[in-house]
């Protein structure tokens, strides 16, 4: 390699290693970010499951009525158990009979039931965790590169210009490490709400099907 080359790729490896330790703190605000906006999805779907169920079960007799400081999930899981009971129940004829003309206006197809798009984020941002350790590595590593790169077999001169760049290593590992641990503390507390999430949207879809099925009606929706 010239040693134009050589001094370019150099100059390229310690501006990476510099800007390494933004980059990183960079990415895990907009991680951070990513996780604020699944919360607010999340609680999105809920409240839009909660009306509609709301809505589906407002003309049986025997009806849940909670009080609205229960949680969402906690609402919806009353309203399936009221659905069950009457389905369970063949007297209760005007209830089905309500529940069949509700089934037909409830449209199981929205989006919030469709949990893979919003399941394939929360994997992606879980996942990804895991890269700002490794980032913080690719850091240190860049930083070394450049030493190695600028001394030119010199020995004493690599030591120096590592001894040199040993402080952009050192903060690119700890952003790395930082984001990590901050990110894996926003995660646990959101894990159990987003599985929440997930089987009750399972249930939601279970009760519907159940409803179709026992009150004769067309699994697709069709009236």
């Amino acid at each position: 390699m010239s040693p134009q080359l050589r001094e370019l790729s150099a100059e390229v490896l310690n501006e990476l290693s510099g800007y390494s330790a933004i980059f990183i703190t960079g990415v895990a605000v907009l991680h951070v970010l990513a996780f604020g906006w699944l919360i607010h999805w999340s609680r999105r779907d809920l409240q839009r499951m909660a009306g509609d169920f709301d809505a589906f079960t407002r003309e049986l007799k025997h009806r849940s009525v909670l009080d609205r400081s229960q949680g969402l999930s906690s609402q919806i899981d009353a309203f399936l158990a009221d659905v069950r009971e009457v389905l369970d129940d063949p007297t209760r004829k005007a209830e089905r009979q309500a529940l069949a003309k509700r089934v037909r206006i409830l449209d199981e197809e929205r989006r919030y039931l469709q949990s893979q798009s919003f399941e394939t984020s929360y994997t992606v941002c879980r996942t990804m965790i895991e890269a700002y350790p490794l980032a913080g590595v690719l850091g240190t590593i860049l930083a070394i590169g450049a030493a190695l790169q600028a001394s030119q077999g010199n020995s004493q001169k690599t030591v120096a210009d590592i001894v040199r760049n040993f402080g952009d290593s050192v903060w690119a590992t700890f952003a790395g490490l930082f984001a990590a641990i901050v990110l894996m503390f926003l995660n646990s507390l959101v894990e159990t709400r987003f599985r929440r999430l997930t089987e009750t949207r399972e249930h939601v879809r279970e009760t519907i099907v159940r409803t179709k099925r026992e009150l004769s009606l067309p699994e697709d929706g069709a009236p």
